[in-house]
C-alpha cells in the first residue's frame, strides 16, 4: 500500500511537471487532459488536498486565458473544499487567485491586500514568486515604477526550481512595457530581446509573439524601421486568429467537457446517496436531494448555454482584433498610395515645364522653312514630345482618379462644339492613317446643356484617339443622338466606331484596366499608354454613366454610353454665335506674358510675335499687378505656379481695379490644382501647359474678341 502511495505521489508530481511546462508553452489542451487525469487520481484516492490543488490550477490557467467565469466556477469548487481543509499552502494559494481575480476587475487596492495575506499564510518559493510577479503588474497599473521595478528585476535573477526561466521571462516582458512607457527605448530593447531569447529556447510560444511584437514596436518609435519590420515577420510565422478561433473552440469544448465531468461526478455522487436514503425512507432527505440532483442538473445546462454564448464573444473578439489588424495595414496601403500620388503629381507637373521648351521650339523651327532633312528630325521631334505630353497627361488623370480628386463641373456649354472641336483637333491624325472622321450630330439635341464641357472632351479625346490609333485607311464615326427629352434634362447616346482591327473576346475582359493593350504587339506597333480607356470608364462614372463595347477581330469596334445633362432653360432660345478661328486678326494686339522661367518667355513672346503680337513680361505676380496698372493690355496671359504670389492670388489683386480685361491661366496643372479655383480667382479661361499652338491663338482670340463684340 505505502510502495502504491509513493508510487501515485510520484505520478502526480509528473503530472503536475507535465502541467507547468503545457502552460508555459501555451498547450491548453495539453494542460487540460493533465490536469483532468490529476483530478481522477484525487477523487479515486479521496485525496481533498489534491483535489484542491488541481482546482486551484485549473483556475488559474482559465483566468490566465482570460476566461474569468470558468476561473471562478472552479475557484468555488476550491472554497467548498477548504472548509474541511487545514491547508496552509492551499488556502494561500487560494487567496493569490483571488488577488489575481480582483486585478483582472481592475481593483488593484483589493489585489495587493489578499496578496500580502496570501504572503503571511505560506513561504512557498513558487508562489512568493509568483506574488511577486502580479504585484509587479499592480504596481505598474497604479503607476509605481520603482516597486515594480524592484519585484521584477528580482524575478529575472530568481532561483525558482519550478519556474525560474518562465518567470524571468515574463519580468523581462514586463519590464520593457515599463522602459518604453517611459521613452527609455535602449532599455526597453534590452529586457524585450532577453525575454525573446528565454522564450524562444524553451518555446514559450505567446511570449515569443509578445517579445517580437515589442521589438517591432519599440524599432519603429526608434526609427530604426529596417529592425522593426525584421521582428514584424517575425511574427509571420505564429499561428494566425483563425487557428487562434478555432484553437479558442478546442479549449472551450475540452473545458466544457472537464466541468461536465466534475459535475456529473457530483450527480452520481448525490444518486448514490439518495439511493441510500430511500432503503431508510427518509423521505424529506430524498426530495432534498433529489431537488439538489435537479438543481445541479438545471445548472450545468445554463452553464453549456453560457459557455456557448462565450464561445461566440471570443470568437467576435478575435475577428474584432483581426479587422483592426487590417483597419491597420488598409491604412498603411492608404499611406502608401498617397505618397506614390504625390510623387507622380510632382514629377508630371516638373516635368510640363521642360517639355513645354521642347514642343514651343519645335513648332518655331517647323515655321521658319527648315531643310527636308531638318525637316524629318522636327517631325520625329514633336511626336515625341506630343507622346510624352499625352502620357504625362494620362499619368495625371489616373492620379487625380485614385487620389479621387475628380468631380465634374455644372456649367453651361454647347456639346455640338465640343465634340466638332474634338474631330477638328484629330483630324490631321486621321489623315496621316487615310483615315475618315465623320462627326454625325442629331440637330434636335438642345444647343445648351449644363455639363462639364472639359471632362466630356477629355472622353472623345481618347474614344476617338484610340479608334484612330487602330484603324488605317477606314473610318471612324461619332455619333451623338437625342433620345429623350423633357423640361429640363435630357438623355442623350453617344458612340464612337470604327472599321479597324477590332478586339477579341479574351482582350475585352481586361480592355478597361491600366496599361492595357491587347498584346505586347500592339503596344510596339501603335503605341500609347494603355491609359486612356480606363481614364474614359473613370470619368464616366462620375456622371453615372457606364461604357460598353461591341467588337470583332477584323471588323472594327463600336464603344458606346448614354448620359443625362440637364438643359440651360435660361438660354435654350439664344441664337447660337461661333468665332471663326481663321477671322481672327491678331495684329496690333498688346499682351501681358507673366512667367517666371525664362525660356518660356522666349518661346510664348515669338510664338506672339509670329502673329504680329506684341507683349511686356512680367517676372513674377507683384510685376504683373504693377504692370497691369500702369500700362493697357488687350489681355494677360498669367502663369499660376510662381514663386512669390501665385497667378490665382495676382488675378485676384488686378480684378480689384480692372474687371474686364481677358485673364487667361497658363499651368502646368497638377494634382492639386482645380479648373473651377482658376476661374473663382477671375481668369476667363485655361491653357495647360505645354500647349498645342492652334488652341494657344484660339483662346487668346476666343477671349479678346468675344470681348470686343460684346458677346
Amino acid at each position: 500500500m505505502a510502495q502504491d502511495d509513493v508510487s501515485s505521489t510520484g505520478k502526480v508530481q509528473q503530472i503536475f511537471d507535465d502541467f507547468l511546462q503545457y502552460r508555459h508553452q501555451n498547450k491548453i489542451n495539453k494542460a487540460l487532459e493533465v490536469l483532468s487525469e490529476a483530478a481522477k487520481i484525487a477523487e479515486n484516492n479521496e485525496d481533498a488536498k489534491l483535489l484542491l490543488d488541481t482546482y486551484h490550477q485549473y483556475a488559474r490557467l482559465f483566468l490566465e486565458e482570460g476566461d474569468r467565469e470558468t476561473a471562478i466556477f472552479y475557484l468555488d469548487r476550491a472554497s467548498i473544499l477548504l472548509r474541511d481543509l487545514s491547508y496552509p499552502f492551499g488556502e494561500a494559494f487560494h487567496k493569490y487567485l483571488e488577488a489575481a481575480v480582483r486585478f483582472d476587475e481592475g481593483n488593484n487596492f483589493q489585489s495587493l491586500k489578499l496578496l500580502e495575506e496570501a504572503r503571511t499564510l505560506s513561504n512557498n518559493r513558487n508562489l512568493g514568486n509568483n506574488i511577486l510577479l502580479l504585484e509587479g503588474y499592480i504596481f505598474t497599473n497604479i503607476e509605481k515604477f520603482d516597486d515594480a521595478n524592484t519585484n521584477l528585476n528580482a524575478l529575472i535573477v530568481n532561483s525558482d526550481d519550478k519556474e525560474r526561466p518562465y518567470l524571468a521571462t515574463k519580468a523581462n516582458i514586463q519590464l520593457a512595457l515599463i522602459s518604453r512607457e517611459k521613452e527609455d527605448f535602449e532599455d526597453a530593447v534590452i529586457h524585450s530581446k532577453a525575454a525573446l531569447e528565454l522564450s524562444q529556447k524553451h518555446k514559450y510560444f505567446k511570449e515569443i509573439r509578445v517579445s517580437n511584437e515589442l521589438l517591432s514596436s519599440i524599432y519603429e518609435s526608434l526609427g530604426r524601421f529596417d529592425q522593426s519590420l525584421f521582428y514584424k515577420k517575425s511574427l509571420g510565422n505564429i499561428k494566425d486568429s483563425i487557428f487562434n478561433i478555432e484553437k479558442v473552440k478546442l479549449e472551450a469544448k475540452i473545458a466544457d467537457r472537464i466541468r461536465f465531468e466534475h459535475q456529473m461526478n457530483e450527480i452520481n455522487k448525490l444518486t448514490a446517496k439518495n439511493e441510500e436514503l430511500s432503503e431508510s425512507k427518509n423521505r424529506s432527505e430524498i426530495t432534498a436531494i433529489l431537488t439538489s440532483a435537479f438543481l445541479t442538473i438545471i445548472s450545468l445546462l445554463a452553464v453549456s448555454l453560457f459557455r456557448n454564448n462565450q464561445i461566440k464573444l471570443k470568437t467576435n473578439d478575435l475577428l474584432y482584433t483581426k479587422n483592426k489588424e487590417l483597419e491597420l495595414a488598409r491604412d498603411a496601403a492608404v499611406s502608401a498610395m498617397e505618397a506614390k500620388t504625390n510623387f507622380l503629381s510632382t514629377v508630371t507637373h516638373e516635368l510640363r515645364t521642360p517639355l513645354y521648351a521642347v514642343t514651343g521650339l519645335t513648332h518655331l523651327l517647323l515655321d521658319e522653312n527648315p531643310s527636308e532633312h531638318q525637316k524629318e528630325h522636327l517631325k520625329s521631334l514633336k511626336f515625341s514630345g506630343d507622346y510624352l505630353l499625352n502620357f504625362i497627361n494620362d499619368i495625371l488623370q489616373i492620379n487625380k482618379i485614385d487620389a479621387d480628386k475628380l468631380e465634374p463641373l455644372e456649367i453651361e456649354f454647347k456639346l455640338h462644339k465640343v465634340l466638332a472641336d474634338v474631330v477638328d483637333s484629330l483630324q490631321q491624325n486621321a489623315s496621316e492613317n487615310e483615315t475618315k472622321l465623320i462627326l454625325d450630330y442629331d440637330p434636335t439635341i438642345p444647343q445648351h446643356l449644363l455639363g462639364d464641357p472639359i471632362k466630356l472632351s477629355q472622353i472623345f479625346m481618347n474614344l476617338v484617339g484610340n479608334a484612330l490609333k487602330f484603324t488605317k485607311k477606314g473610318k471612324v464615326e461619332v455619333i451623338a443622338k437625342l433620345l429623350q427629352k423633357s423640361e429640363e434634362e435630357v438623355k442623350l447616346y453617344f458612340e464612337v466606331k470604327d472599321n479597324g482591327i477590332g478586339i477579341s473576346e479574351e482582350q475585352q475582359k481586361n480592355i478597361f484596366d491600366s496599361f492595357e493593350q491587347g498584346s505586347v504587339q500592339i503596344n510596339r506597333e501603335y503605341g500609347g499608354t494603355g491609359l486612356g480607356l480606363t481614364i474614359v470608364k473613370s470619368l464616366l462614372g462620375l456622371f453615372d454613366s457606364k461604357i460598353h463595347l461591341e467588337s470583332a477581330v477584323g471588323h472594327g469596334s463600336s464603344f458606346f454610353f448614354e448620359m443625362d445633362l440637364k438643359c440651360d432653360v435660361a438660354v435654350l432660345q439664344d441664337v447660337a454665335f461661333e468665332l471663326d478661328p481663321e477671322g481672327f486678326d491678331f495684329k496690333g494686339l498688346h499682351l501681358l506674358v507673366v512667367e517666371d522661367n525664362k525660356i518660356n518667355q522666349v518661346i510664348t513672346k515669338k510664338m506672339l510675335n509670329k502673329k504680329e503680337i506684341t507683349c511686356d513680361i512680367a517676372n513674377n505676380g507683384n510685376e504683373a499687378i504693377d504692370s497691369a496698372k500702369a500700362n493697357t493690355y488687350d489681355a494677360i496671359l498669367m502663369d499660376i505656379h510662381m514663386p512669390g504670389i501665385s497667378g490665382e492670388e495676382a488675378t485676384r489683386q488686378i480684378r480689384k481695379f480692372d474687371k474686364e480685361i481677358p485673364i487667361i491661366a497658363l499651368t502646368a496643372i497638377s494634382l492639386d490644382d482645380s479648373l473651377e479655383s482658376f476661374y473663382q480667382a477671375g481668369c476667363n479661361d485655361v491653357v495647360t501647359k505645354p500647349f498645342k499652338p492652334e488652341v494657344f491663338y484660339q483662346k487668346i482670340g476666343e477671349n479678346i474678341f468675344k470681348k470686343k463684340i460684346g458677346v
